[in-house]
C-alpha cells in the first residue's frame, strides 16, 4: 500500500491542477478566454437568466385544440368514407371525443361499419400500438341505427408530442425574429415547452408572437345570405360566422374553404406606403397560388375576400385590392412594428396549437449585474470573516483550511465550468453557505486531531487518527447535504435547481478537499518542519475544558422548544405562510421610475383603476424602484399575461420594468405539489439514512431534533411575514441538512463514548460528549453564521429573505443538537442513568461526569 502513496498524492495534486486550469478562464474576460491556447479549457460558468438577463417562459400548449381539430378532420372523413360507399346518414356531428351518426337504411349497417373500418388507423406511441379511434360500436342493439366512434386518449396523445416537435420548430424561428441569443428549448412534460432567451430586450413583444398561432387566410365572403341570418340561424353548409377585432366585433359570413393560406405563402416583408405612411404587409405567392387567384380575379376583381388572423377578421377587402400579382397585401391600419410582427407570423409559419405563458420570469440586464455585484461582495466578506475566523482560532492550521477552502471554491467553479451547469443567484448563495459549512470540515479533522494529540500520542500518529476519525463524520454531513441538493433538483425549477446544483458540487469538493489536500498540506508542514508537537496558535482547547452541565437543565429547555414547536404549528394553522407567487400564483414586478423618486401614492392610485384586484405597491431600495404585487387573476393563466400587458401598457413610458414574475394558477398548483412533496421526501431519505448509520433511539432523536428545527423555522416565517416562495422551500431543505449535520456529529461522539465508558450515567456521558465536541459546534455555527450575515447585508433583496431563514435555522439547529437530541436519548432509556460501580471515568470532558456523580 505503501508503494501507492505516491501515486494517490499525484492524482490528489493533478485534480487540483485541472480544477485551476477549468476555472481560470473564468477569471478572464471573454475575450481573454478565447485567446487562450487551443489545448487550454476555454468555457467559461453558464450565467442563469438571473444574472445576465433574460426571460425564462413555460409555455403549454392546448390540448383542446388538437382534440377540436383531430374532432373536425375525422368527422370530416367518416361522412366522405360514408358518402363514397353510397350510404345515407343523418346527424353527424362531434363533440368532445365522440363522433355520432344515424343510417338512413338499417340494413346498411354491415356495410357502413366495413366502409369506416379503414379509419381505424394505428399510431406508435413508446414503441407500442394504439388505434385512434378505438371504438367503433352500436349504441345499444345491432338493429339501433345510431354509429358512434371515440377518439382514444392515446391517439391524441400521439398527435399532441406531433404538435410539440412542430410547436418547437415554430418557436425557435419566432424567437429568431426578436432576438440575437441563442435560446434554451426543452419539452417539459406531455404539454409544455420550457423557453429561456438570454439577454431579451423585449420581452413582451416575443410573449405576443408566441401567443398567437399564426394561422392566417385569405377566405371569400358570402355575400348571398344576410349575415345576420346566418348568426341568428345556421350559416350555409361550407360557411361559418367569424367576428372581426373591432369593439363591439362586427360578424361576417365566410366560405370554410381558404382561398390562400400558410402554404401558399414564401415569404413577408412589412412595408410603409411613402405618401400615407401606413404599413402594410406583402406576402409572396407561389405559383400555382397566383394562377388559382387570377382566375377567380378573372371572374370580378371587385369581390370581397375576408383576411382572417386566428379565426377572426383582419380585413374585407376586395379580391383586385388583396392580391396584385404575385403578391398578396394585408393592409389594416397597421403601426409599424404591428406589420413587422404580422410579416413575422407569415414568415415563421403557424403553431399547430395555442401555446399559453402560464410562467414567466424575466430580469433586466442591470439586474444581473447587481446581483453579480452584490454576490461578489458577499462571496468576498464571508470568505474574509471565516478565514480569519479559522487563523485565531488555529494558527497555521487555520492557515491550512483557508487554503483548503480557495481550492474548494476553484473546484467548484471548474466543475460548473466543466459541465455546463447554469450558475443562478441561489447556486451563489448556495456557494457562499458552503464557505461557511465546508469549514465545519477542517474543524472536525483538527478537533480530533488535538484529543489525539493530548492523549500523548506522537503528532504524525495524531494526525493520521485524526483524519481517520473525522472521516465517517464528514461523509454523513456531506451525503445529507447531497441528499437534499439532488431532490431539490429533481423536484425543484429555475434558479433553486441551480441553488441544488451547486449545493451538490459543494460536497463533494468540500468531502475532497478536507480529506484529501488538507491532508497532504497538513503532511507536508509535518515533514518540512519535523513539529513535534501542535502549533501554539490552537486556541480551540478552552472551550472543551468549560466542562458544561448541559443537561442539568434539559427539562425545562426541552419544554420551551416543544412549546414554541407547539406553537409554530398553531400559527401555521390560524395565521398560515405568506405564499409568494410561486404558490398561490399572480406577479410580482420590479419598477424603476425614469424620472426621479416613485410617487406611491399616485402610482396605487393608477393601479387600482384598472380592476386587477388588491394590487400591492411597496418600496424597494432607492426612492425610484417600487415592487409591485398583483394577485392571482381568477380568470386562468392567459388573465394572469393579460394584466402584465395592462400594466406595461399604463406605465412602460415612465417606469422601466427591472423585473417580472408571473405564476399561473396551473403552475403554482403544481409548484406547491412539488415543494411539499419535495420537503417531505427529502426527510424521509435523509432521515432513512440515518436510521440505518445508528440505531433506532439515535435516528429518533434525530428525527425529533430535526421535526423541531423545521416547525420553529417555519414558525418564524410566519411572524415575521418573510415571503415564502422556491426559494423558502431550498433553505428548509439546507436547514434539515445542517441541523442533522450537527446532530450526528454529537451522536458519533456519544456512540463512541458509549463503549468506552460502560458505566458512565448517560446524562453524564451526554455531557461530556457535547463539551468534547463543543469547539466544533460553535465553530462550525460561528463560521455558518459569518457567511448568512454577509450573505443578509450584500448579497441583495432578491436573496435577503432566504439568507434571513437559515440564519434562523442554523441557530435553533445548533440548540436543538444540544437540547433535543441528547433528551430524546435518555427519554427512551439508551443506558439507566445511575453507576453500576467498578469503573473510572477518564478522557476529555470527564470533568463533567466527575462533579455530576450521583446528582443528575
Amino acid at each position: 500500500m505503501s508503494n501507492l502513496k505516491p501515486l494517490k498524492s499525484a492524482l490528489v495534486w493533478l485534480a487540483v491542477l485541472l480544477g485551476i486550469a477549468f476555472a481560470m478562464p473564468n477569471f478572464l474576460t471573454k475575450e481573454q478566454a478565447d485567446a487562450l491556447p487551443s489545448w487550454l479549457p476555454h468555457r467559461q460558468v453558464a450565467l442563469g437568466l438571473d444574472l445576465q438577463g433574460g426571460s425564462h417562459f413555460m409555455l403549454q400548449a392546448s390540448r383542446e385544440d388538437i382534440l377540436a381539430e383531430r374532432l373536425e378532420a375525422v368527422t370530416n372523413d367518416v361522412g366522405k368514407a360514408l358518402r363514397d360507399a353510397d350510404i345515407a346518414y343523418i346527424g353527424l356531428s362531434g363533440e368532445g371525443q365522440l363522433i355520432s351518426l344515424r343510417v338512413r337504411d338499417r340494413a346498411k349497417l354491415p356495410a357502413a361499419r366495413a366502409a369506416l373500418a379503414p379509419l381505424m388507423v394505428p399510431v406508435e406511441t413508446g414503441g407500442l400500438v394504439n388505434d385512434e379511434i378505438t371504438e367503433l360500436a352500436f349504441d345499444s342493439a345491432e338493429e339501433d341505427d345510431l354509429i358512434r366512434l371515440r377518439l382514444s386518449d392515446e391517439g391524441i396523445d400521439y398527435r399532441m408530442s406531433q404538435a410539440l416537435g412542430q410547436a418547437m420548430d415554430v418557436v425557435r424561428r419566432r424567437i429568431a425574429e426578436v432576438a440575437v441569443a441563442e435560446p434554451l428549448l426543452q419539452r417539459r412534460g406531455d404539454d409544455r415547452l420550457i423557453v429561456q432567451v438570454p439577454g431579451l430586450a423585449d420581452p413582451q413583444r416575443l410573449k405576443d408572437l408566441l401567443s398567437q398561432r399564426g394561422r392566417i387566410s385569405f377566405q371569400m365572403l358570402n355575400v348571398t345570405v344576410p349575415v345576420q341570418q346566418a348568426v341568428d340561424a345556421q350559416p350555409p353548409v361550407g360557411n361559418e360566422v367569424l367576428y372581426s377585432f373591432d369593439d363591439p366585433p362586427i360578424p361576417y359570413l365566410i366560405e370554410k374553404t381558404p382561398l390562400l393560406s400558410g402554404e401558399d405563402f414564401t415569404s413577408a416583408e412589412p412595408q410603409i406606403d411613402a405618401t400615407s405612411a401606413e404599413a402594410s404587409v406583402a406576402i409572396k405567392l407561389t405559383s400555382v397560388a397566383t394562377g388559382r387567384v387570377a382566375a377567380l380575379q378573372a371572374k370580378g376583381a371587385d369581390q370581397k375576400v375576408a383576411i382572417i388572423l386566428d379565426d377572426q377578421v383582419v380585413a374585407t377587402p376586395t379580391i383586385g385590392n388583396a392580391v396584385k400579382g404575385d403578391t398578396a397585401i394585408i393592409a389594416a391600419d397597421l403601426p409599424e412594428e404591428g406589420a413587422g410582427d404580422l410579416a413575422a407570423l407569415v414568415r415563421t409559419g403557424p403553431l399547430p396549437a395555442t401555446l399559453t405563458v402560464v410562467e414567466e420570469r424575466t430580469v433586466g440586464p442591470g439586474v444581473g449585474d447587481d446581483a453579480i455585484g452584490d454576490g461578489l461582495k458577499a462571496g468576498f466578506v464571508a470568505a474574509v470573516a471565516v478565514a480569519a475566523s479559522m487563523v485565531f482560532f488555529y494558527g497555521v492550521f487555520g492557515i491550512f483550511a483557508v487554503a483548503a477552502l480557495a481550492v474548494n471554491l476553484i473546484l467548484i467553479i471548474a466543475v460548473l465550468s466543466l459541465t455546463g451547469a447554469t450558475l443562478t443567484l441561489p447556486g451563489i448563495a448556495a456557494i457562499i453557505l458552503t464557505i461557511g459549512v465546508a469549514v465545519d470540515s477542517n474543524v472536525l479533522i483538527y478537533e480530533r486531531i488535538r484529543e489525539e494529540a493530548r492523549g500523548g500520542q506522537p503528532l504524525v500518529q495524531s494526525v493520521n487518527k485524526g483524519f481517520a476519525r473525522a472521516f465517517s463524520s464528514l461523509f454523513d454531513a456531506n451525503l445529507t447535504m447531497l441528499i437534499a441538493g439532488a431532490i431539490l433538483f429533481y423536484l425543484g425549477s429555475g434558479p433553486v435547481r441551480g441553488f441544488a446544483v451547486t449545493l451538490a458540487i459543494g460536497s463533494f469538493t468540500t468531502l475532497f478537499t478536507a480529506y484529501t489536500v488538507t491532508r497532504r498540506i497538513a503532511k507536508a508542514w509535518l515533514r518540512g518542519w519535523k513539529a513535534q508537537h501542535l502549533p501554539k496558535g490552537i486556541r480551540t482547547g478552552r472551550f472543551s475544558d468549560l466542562d458544561i452541565r448541559f443537561m442539568a437543565i434539559r427539562n425545562p429547555v426541552f419544554i420551551v422548544m416543544a412549546a414554541l414547536s407547539v406553537a409554530s404549528v398553531l400559527l401555521l394553522g390560524t395565521l398560515g405562510l405568506n405564499l409568494g407567487v410561486d404558490f398561490k400564483g399572480g406577479s410580482i414586478i420590479e419598477l424603476e421610475s425614469k424620472a426621479g423618486n416613485v410617487d406611491i401614492a399616485d402610482l396605487r392610485v393608477r393601479l387600482d383603476e384598472l380592476n386587477l384586484g388588491e394590487v400591492q405597491v411597496q418600496h424597494l431600495g432607492s426612492g425610484n424602484g417600487v415592487l409591485v404585487r398583483v394577485p392571482s387573476q381568477e380568470a386562468g393563466d392567459n388573465a394572469e399575461q393579460t394584466a402584465i400587458g395592462v400594466i406595461r401598457a399604463e406605465l412602460t413610458d415612465e417606469y422601466a420594468f427591472k423585473r417580472v414574475e408571473v405564476v399561473g394558477p396551473v403552475v403554482s398548483g403544481e409548484l406547491t405539489r412539488a415543494g411539499t412533496t419535495g420537503l417531505a421526501v427529502s426527510f424521509v431519505a435523509i432521515l432513512l439514512y440515518v436510521w440505518l448509520r445508528f440505531e433506532w433511539r439515535f435516528a429518533l432523536g434525530a428525527i425529533v431534533a430535526t421535526l423541531h428545527d423545521v416547525l420553529l423555522t417555519i414558525g418564524f416565517l410566519v411572524v415575521t411575514g418573510i415571503e415564502f416562495n422556491l426559494g423558502s422551500i431550498a433553505a428548509v431543505l439546507t436547514i434539515i441538512g445542517y441541523s442533522l449535520n450537527d446532530t450526528v456529529v454529537i451522536y458519533d461522539r456519544i456512540r463512541e463514548n458509549l463503549g468506552r465508558y460502560r458505566k458512565m450515567p448517560l446524562s453524564v456521558l451526554i455531557d461530556a460528549s457535547i463539551n468534547q465536541t463543543l469547539s466544533r459546534t460553535i465553530l462550525t455555527a460561528l463560521t455558518t453564521v459569518l457567511a448568512l450575515t454577509a450573505l443578509y447585508l450584500f448579497g441583495g433583496g432578491l436573496i435577503r429573505s432566504f439568507s434571513v431563514t437559515l440564519l434562523f435555522g442554523v441557530i435553533v439547529g445548533t440548540i436543538s443538537s444540544i437540547y433535543i437530541a441528547g433528551p430524546i436519548l435518555i427519554l427512551f432509556r439508551k443506558r439507566t442513568d445511575h453507576f453500576q460501580g467498578g469503573e473510572n471515568v477518564s478522557g476529555p470532558g470527564a470533568g463533567a461526569a466527575q462533579t455530576a456523580k450521583g446528582s443528575v
